[in-house]
């Protein structure tokens, strides 16, 4: 069973720091401006279009870049760390606990019960932290849609599903086709 639950903010919200007390029970612990969001682990569909998904990634990434997938923190500020299905960033810029900073790619595999976190809220906040590229997948339309960061603001790049294919000139040259994520 999915399930996605935010908790309310108490005075200022939690802090990255607070997250340490947190028990590793197979939850999912992100904060997104100090406010806590919970959810489950991924379903079957999900875990197939990110694994597929890594592997056309990692066939052409580029040395000085990484690619790696959740569960991964990635600290925004001292009240955001989330954790991306995926994120490619430089090697240099991963710490041995986590990815400091905006990766130069994150991307989200839609669930029902993150779709509107993973298509609003978590889009907002890598654009307002400098994320150049920003993805969702959606497993159930088989389908792609792609942002990058264009003077401070993120724009529309792809919208493909199905059999269509698309590529990525950013952060590195790729060629997506939702319907090859899914099976």
């Amino acid at each position: 069973m999915e399930a996605m639950t935010t908790m309310p903010r108490a005075g200022r919200g939690l802090t990255v720091a607070d997250l340490d007390g947190f028990p590793d029970d197979g939850w999912r612990y992100e904060l997104l401006d100090g406010t806590l969001l919970v959810s489950a682990a991924p379903s079957v569909a999900h875990q197939r279009a990110s694994l597929r998904l890594t592997l056309v990634l990692a066939a052409a990434c580029p040395p000085h870049l990484e690619l790696l997938a959740a569960p991964l923190d990635v600290v925004l500020d001292d009240r955001t760390q989330l954790q991306p299905d995926l994120v490619v960033a430089p090697r240099a810029q991963f710490t041995a606990a986590n990815l400091p900073g905006a990766p130069l790619l994150a991307v989200e595999i839609l669930s029902p019960s993150t779709r509107l976190i993973d298509l609003n809220l978590k889009r907002a906040r890598f654009e307002q932290a400098g994320a150049a590229s920003y993805w969702v997948v959606d497993p159930v339309e088989r389908r792609l849609t792609a942002w990058e960061l264009v003077d401070g603001d993120y724009v529309q790049v792809a919208d493909v599903s199905g059999s269509e294919s698309w590529t990525a000139s950013a952060p590195y040259d790729v060629t997506i086709v939702p319907a090859a994520l899914v099976g």
